[in-house]
C-alpha cells in the first residue's frame, strides 16, 4: 500500500533521488523491466472466428445435415436455399458481433501525451508512455497525471478524480501525510495522485509507483477484459429452444424414418421426408427477425435521446427491475450550487437573499472578490466551490470582474489545507482597504472578534457563537458543504497572513451542494409504480448520499444507506442477504460498485447500472444493461455501455424501459407466430406420415413458408404499436416461459393450420389423383393461413376491429404482399417448374381461400368468450 508509506521509504524502495531523477540508463532499464505505461488489451477475435461462432449451434448443424442429404439425393435446390438461410444468418451474428469493445481503446486513450519528469538532474518533458516506477512527476493545474503517484510535495494541489472515485469536488492533496497500517477508501488517499486524473488548482511533486496495468485505472482495464459478456434472459431462452427444437426435430426424423421403413416405404422418399421434417421443425428466419425486430427498436429509440450500443439490450431492459444509479452528474447535476446562506441570524434559501440589506450584500461581495475562479456564460474555470459563489454572485448582478475593476485585489493569501482558510485584499478608495477571508467555519471563527449584523457590528459572544455554528449544523445536516466568510477594514494592504486573519469580522454562511436534476424525482415516481427499484452508488460521503436520497424519494432511513468501508466487512453471501434493504452505498470503490451489482443479480434481479465515470465502466459492463451519459460520460463509460443516453436525462431510461417492455412483448409476438406456423408444418407432416400418404409438402415449399411468407408478418408484428399502460405492469420474472400464457394458444392453432392444410391436400388428391396439385393446395392453404392467423397475435382478447384493423398498416401491408408472391410462384411457368407445383383453378382459389381464413374466424369467436369471462 503505497499511501501507508513514508517519503523516504518510498524513495529507499524505488531507489531513485528526489534531486537528480531517474539517469537516462536507469529509465530505459526500467522501461524495458516494467513495459510502456499503457494500458494492454486482449487479442479480438477474427472475422472467421466471429463467423465460425456463429454456426456453432444445434440447428444450424441439423439444417446443414439436411442440405447435405439433399445434394446426395440430387435434390439441389433445397440444399442451395437451405445454404443461403445458414449464411444468411451467419453474415447477420458476425455483423452484430463484430461491433468491437471499445472500452480497452477508450481507456488507452486517456492517457496523458506528455509528462513533465526529472532525469538526469533535468526537467524533460516526455511520452507518457515512458514514465516508469522511480521517476519523479511535476504536476500543476491543468496537467493530467501521467501514472499513479506518492505525493512528495504539494502547495495548494487539488486534484479533479470524479471519474475515477465520483468524487463531485476536486480533492485537496497533501503529500506530508501517511496512513500506516490503514485501510483507506481510494478517494481518501489524499498523498496520492492517480493516472489520467486532472491536477486543477496549485502544484505538486511526486514519484511515479505504479504504471501502466498496474494503475488504478489499469485494474479498471483489467476488470473490464475479464468480464465475460453473459447473454441476455430472452437470448438465454432462445439459445433453450433452439436446443429442444434441435433435439425435437431429430427425434421426429428418427422416429418417421422407423415408421416409414415398418411401412416398407421407399428409402429415398423417407429421407427427403426427414429433411421436410427437419426443416419444418426449424424457424429459419427466427435469429434474423428477432435482430431486425431489436434493430427497429433501436432506431426508435434514437428519437428518444436513447443510443443501443448492443441489440440485445432492447429487451433486457422490459425486465429490469433495479436500476444502480451513480449519483454525480446522473441524478444530480455534477454542478456545485449554493442553496442556502446565514446572515443577520437568519436561515434562508439563497433565492431570498436581500441584495439592498448591507450584510447579506456583503456576504456576496466578499465570497465573489475572495475567489480564483472565472465565470461568465460562455465559460468558466477554477474549482467548483468558488465557480458556485461566482455564479451565486451573478444571480444578483455582482460580476466579479465588474467588481474587481472598482475593487481591485492588492494582496492576498492563498488557500492551505492547514489554515483552511483564503484571504484577499481589495481597495476601497482612499488608503482604505479591506480584508475578505472565506472558508472553513470552525477556523474562520476563531480569528473573529465580532460580527456584521443588521449594517452594524457587534461583539462576537459565546451565545451568538453557538447561534452561528447551530446554523452551520443545520446545513451539514442536510448534506451541505458549509463556507464561513468574513472581513476587516485596513489602512495598508502590506502584510503577512497572520496580519490579515485576525480580529475579522463575521458576516454570513453559505451552504452548497450538487443538486439533483430536477426531472430525476418524477422518474423515480414512474419506476416504483413499474415496480423498478432505484439504487445509488456514489463516491461522496454517507450523510451527502442520504440527503439527496431522501429528496429523490430513493430512500426513507440512513438505516438503508451503507458505506464503502462497511461493505468490506460484509461476504459476499452476507451482502447478499442485506441487498434487498439498502438503497444507497456511498464512498464506494470500482471493485464495490461490481460487487453490489453481482449482489442484486443472485437475488434474480435484472440490474441495470447507469453511469459517466472511468470508476463505473467495470459495474457497467458486469450489470444486465449498462447506461451510460452521452454528454458528460466518458469515452470508457460508453465504450462499456449497452446503452448511451444522448440527453444524460435519468428519465429517458424510463422511456428506454418503456419501450423495452413493448419491444419484448412484439418480439414475443413475433415467436409465438412462427412458432405456431412451424407446429402447423410438422403436424401436417407428421399425420401425413403416420397414416402412409404421400409427404403433403416438399422442402422447398417449407423453406419458402419459413422465410418468406411468415416473415413478413413476424416483422410487422414487431413494430406493432406500443400497449399505452405497460408501465402499469410489474417487470416482467426473467425465469418465467416464453409461452407460460400462450402455450395453449400456440399448439391449437399450429394443429387447426395443420389439419387444414391435410384437409387441403386430401381434397386435391381426391378430386385429380394428382400429388402435385395436392401438395399445391396443401401448400397455399398453408402459407396463407398463416399470413391470416398473424392477425390474431395482435392482442390476446381484443378483437382485430377494436384494436384496429389498419393500426399496424405493416401488417396489412405484409398478408398484400405473401399472398401476392403465392399467387406468382404457382402462375409463373419457371417458379412453377422450380417448386413443383400446378396452377390452380378458380374453385381450387376459393377452396384454399375459405380454409385460410378460418384461423381468424374461429379466434374472434373464442376471443368473445375470453372477454366475456373477464366481464
Amino acid at each position: 500500500m503505497w499511501f501507508s508509506k513514508t517519503s523516504n521509504e518510498i524513495i529507499q524502495q524505488l531507489n531513485t533521488d528526489l534531486n537528480e531523477g531517474l539517469s537516462s540508463e536507469e529509465a530505459a532499464k526500467r522501461l524495458n523491466e516494467f513495459g510502456a505505461n499503457k494500458l494492454k488489451a486482449k487479442p479480438k477475435k477474427t472475422i472467421l472466428q466471429l463467423f465460425f461462432a456463429q454456426i456453432n449451434d444445434i440447428l444450424i448443424y441439423i439444417l446443414l445435415g439436411a442440405a447435405v442429404l439433399s445434394a446426395i439425393m440430387k435434390d439441389y435446390n433445397e440444399a442451395i436455399i437451405i445454404l443461403i438461410v445458414v449464411l444468411i444468418n451467419a453474415v447477420v451474428g458476425v455483423v452484430q458481433e463484430s461491433k468491437a469493445e471499445k472500452a480497452l481503446e477508450a481507456l488507452k486513450k486517456l492517457s496523458t501525451p506528455k509528462a513533465v519528469v526529472k532525469r538526469d538532474g533535468e526537467l524533460k518533458e516526455i511520452p507518457s508512455e515512458e514514465v516508469v516506477p522511480g521517476d519523479i512527476i511535476i504536476l500543476d493545474a491543468g496537467r493530467y497525471v501521467p501514472a499513479d503517484l506518492r505525493l512528495i510535495e504539494t502547495a495548494n494541489l487539488k486534484i479533479e478524480e470524479s471519474a475515477l472515485t465520483g468524487e463531485s469536488v476536486p480533492s485537496e492533496k497533501d503529500g506530508s501525510k501517511a496512513f500506516p497500517d490503514e485501510e483507506v477508501p481510494l478517494g481518501d488517499q489524499i498523498n496520492m495522485a492517480f493516472s489520467s486524473t486532472l491536477a486543477t488548482y496549485g502544484r505538486g511533486i511526486g514519484i511515479a509507483v505504479e504504471t501502466g496495468m498496474n494503475t488504478q485505472i489499469g485494474k479498471i482495464a483489467k476488470m473490464l477484459d475479464d468480464t465475460e459478456n453473459e447473454m441476455t434472459p430472452l437470448q438465454k431462452k432462445l439459445a433453450e429452444l433452439g436446443k429442444y427444437l434441435g433435439i425435437g426435430a431429430i427425434a421426429i426424423c428418427v422416429i418417421m424414418f422407423i415408421v416409414g421403413i415398418i411401412q416398407g416405404q421407399d428409402i429415398f422418399d423417407m429421407l427427403l421426408t426427414a429433411i421436410s421434417l427437419a426443416v419444418a421443425a426449424i424457424p429459419e428466419g427466427l435469429a434474423a427477425i428477432v435482430a431486425i425486430v431489436l434493430a427497429m427498436g433501436v432506431q426508435r429509440m434514437i428519437k428518444e435521446n436513447a443510443i443501443v450500443r448492443k441489440l440485445p439490450a432492447v429487451e433486457t431492459l422490459g425486465a429490469v427491475n433495479v436500476v444502480c444509479s451513480d449519483k454525480t452528474g446522473t441524478l444530480t447535476q455534477n454542478k456545485m450550487t449554493v442553496t442556502k446562506f446565514y446572515s443577520n441570524s437568519n436561515l434562508k434559501s439563497i433565492d431570498d437573499l436581500d441584495i439592498n440589506d448591507p450584510s447579506e450584500k456583503m456576504l456576496l461581495e466578499n465570497l465573489v472578490l475572495c475567489n480564483d475562479a472565472t465565470y461568465s456564460e460562455a465559460s468558466q474555470t477554477g474549482d467548483p466551490t468558488e465557480i458556485a459563489l461566482l455564479v451565486a454572485g451573478a444571480k444578483y448582478d455582482l460580476i466579479k470582474e465588474s467588481l474587481q475593476s472598482n475593487h481591485a485585489r492588492c494582496n492576498e493569501a492563498p488557500f492551505d489545507s492547514d489554515r483552511k482558510l483564503m484571504s484577499t485584499v481589495n481597495y476601497y478608495g482612499d488608503n482604505s482597504y479591506r480584508v475578505y477571508t472565506k472558508g472553513a467555519i470552525d477556523n474562520i471563527l476563531k480569528i473573529c472578534k465580532g460580527a456584521y449584523i443588521n449594517g452594524e457590528i457587534v461583539p462576537m459572544t459565546e451565545d451568538l457563537e453557538e447561534e452561528i455554528m447551530k446554523a452551520s449544523n443545520s446545513m451539514s445536516d442536510e448534506a451541505l458543504r458549509v463556507l464561513g466568510a468574513a472581513y476587516k477594514e485596513i489602512s495598508s494592504y502590506s502584510g503577512t497572513v497572520d496580519d490579515f486573519e485576525k480580529d475579522l469580522i463575521f458576516v454570513g454562511l453559505v451552504g452548497m451542494i450538487d443538486p439533483p436534476r430536477l426531472e430525476v424525482k418524477d422518474s423515480i415516481g414512474v419506476c416504483k409504480h413499474a415496480g423498478i427499484k432505484t439504487i445509488m452508488i456514489t463516491g461522496d460521503h454517507k450523510k451527502t448520499a442520504f440527503a439527496i436520497a431522501k429528496e429523490l424519494n430513493i430512500a426513507e432511513n440512513e438505516s438503508q444507506t451503507i458505506s464503502g468501508a462497511e461493505l468490506d466487512k460484509l461476504s459476499d453471501d452476507e451482502l447478499s442477504t442485506k441487498i434487498d434493504d439498502l438503497r444507497v452505498f456511498a464512498r464506494v470503490s470500482p471493485e464495490h460498485k461490481v460487487k453490489i451489482v453481482k449482489a442484486f443479480k443472485s437475488k434474480g434481479n435484472i440490474v441495470s447500472m447507469t453511469g459517466d465515470g472511468v470508476n463505473d465502466a467495470p459495474s457497467l459492463k458486469t450489470a444486465d444493461i449498462g447506461v451510460a451519459m452521452g454528454i458528460t460520460g466518458t469515452d470508457v463509460a460508453k465504450g462499456a455501455a449497452d446503452m448511451v443516453l444522448t440527453d444524460d436525462n435519468f428519465s429517458t431510461i424510463v422511456s428506454a424501459i418503456e419501450e423495452g417492455r413493448n419491444i419484448f412483448n412484439n418480439i414475443k409476438k413475433s415467436i409465438i407466430f412462427l412458432l405456431s406456423c412451424n407446429l402447423g408444418e410438422i403436424f401436417a407432416l407428421f399425420i401425413a406420415i403416420l397414416l402412409g400418404w404421400d409427404a403433403p409438402l416438399r422442402p422447398i415449399h417449407i423453406l419458402w413458408v419459413n422465410l418468406i411468407t411468415d416473415t413478413l408478418p413476424a416483422l410487422s408484428l414487431g413494430v406493432d404499436p406500443g400497449d399505452k399502460n405497460v408501465m402499469d405492469n410489474k417487470p416482467r420474472d426473467p425465469k418465467e416461459s416464453l409461452f407460460k400464457h400462450d402455450g395453449v394458444f400456440m399448439v391449437i392453432n399450429g394443429i387447426f393450420i395443420g389439419a387444414l392444410t391435410l384437409i387441403a391436400y386430401q381434397i386435391g388428391l381426391q378430386k385429380y389423383g394428382s400429388v402435385v396439385h395436392a401438395q399445391t393446395m396443401a401448400f397455399v392453404v398453408l402459407s396463407v393461413s398463416q399470413l391470416f392467423h398473424a392477425l390474431n397475435l395482435r392482442h390476446p382478447k381484443k378483437s382485430i376491429f377494436q384494436v384496429g384493423l389498419f393500426t399496424n398498416k405493416y401488417l396489412i401491408f405484409s398478408i398484400i404482399i405473401g399472398v401476392f408472391l403465392q399467387d406468382i410462384i404457382i402462375t409463373v411457368p419457371f417458379l412453377r417448374t422450380v417448386f413443383d407445383v400446378f396452377d390452380l383453378t378458380i374453385n381450387d382459389w376459393m377452396i384454399v381461400s375459405l380454409f385460410a381464413i378460418s384461423p381468424l374466424v374461429l379466434n374472434e369467436i373464442a376471443k368473445i368468450f375470453k372477454r366475456r369471462k373477464d366481464a
